[in-house]
């Protein structure tokens, strides 16, 4: 028996209590995991973002590829009457996304004024307007960085606080997505103003490693998210210009409307 600690003698770092030590091992497994999914977060609208203006900006240059790409193989087949280019014409001709009809193509593009400037783009050849481009600045991250580290549901003790900071940081998440930064300081400014969550009870050793096993866990699962975002078509050319992905799609759509020209010098030498 240690008879210093009997007798009330401070206890020095070798006497700490082991759930103190625990206790220490879950706040900085809750912080580093509470990191993690900022970053994950953050890559996941950088993705979502990326892939939005990916599609509205060269969408378009796909399909018009795809219809070059049927118009050469229905040229081909009706000049050689070849079975296998009639097969080729046929497949490549199934490939083209059939174009949409006058509502669809006009949903939520007419207003009181008549067609928006982006229809009216459309039906006249004129340039469309270029997506608007949604990417979080410095000062959101840092906005969104704070709010996440002191509303995370990960921190709460009690039920009825979690889901508090759950429906919250789903506010600050949407915000984020969007770029809001107005909204993000009003959201700040309703966190600083509201309830002192109450103050912790100290866990006992079972609840901690419980809590360190659930942490484990939870950061398997975004390992796993991180790794499907990273791995995915959109996310792989996101890392290729993390710093400048716009430049990363006029890039891209330069090669595209390479390829379109080349298709149509084709297309124009199979049906003289």
């Amino acid at each position: 028996m240690d008879v210093s600690v009997d007798q009330g003698v401070n206890e020095g770092p070798g006497d700490e209590r082991p759930e103190a030590r625990l206790e220490r091992a879950v706040r900085v497994a809750e912080q580093a995991l509470i990191e993690f999914e900022i970053a994950v977060e953050t890559f996941r609208v950088e993705v979502d973002n990326f892939s939005r203006l990916h599609h509205q900006k060269l969408g378009p240059m796909y399909a018009r590829l795809d219809e070059l790409d049927a118009r050469i193989a229905e040229a081909r087949a009706a000049r050689t009457g070849d079975p296998e280019d009639l097969r080729k014409a046929q497949e490549a001709r199934a490939a083209v996304m059939p174009m949409p009809g006058v509502d669809e193509l006009f949903h939520d593009w007419i207003d009181s004024d008549g067609l928006s400037p982006e229809a009216e783009a459309m039906l006249t050849d004129r340039p469309v307007q270029p997506p608007k481009r949604v990417r979080p600045s410095e000062e959101i991250r840092r906005l969104y960085r704070e709010l996440a580290r002191k509303a995370h549901p990960d921190l709460a003790r009690e039920e009825d606080e979690r889901k508090r900071r759950e429906e919250f940081i789903t506010r600050v998440n949407a915000a984020y997505a969007r770029g809001d930064e107005a909204l993000l300081r009003e959201l700040s400014a309703e966190w600083e103003a509201g309830p002192v969550p109450a103050e912790e009870r100290l866990s006992e050793s079972e609840e901690l490693y419980a809590r360190l096993e659930w942490l484990a866990q939870r950061k398997d699962m975004l390992s796993a998210l991180a790794r499907e975002l990273e791995e995915s078509a959109i996310g792989a050319m996101l890392r290729m210009a993390p710093d400048d992905p716009d430049r990363l799609l006029e890039e891209i759509a330069e090669q595209l409307l390479a390829q379109v020209s080349e298709r149509e010098t084709e297309l124009s030498e199979l049906v003289q």
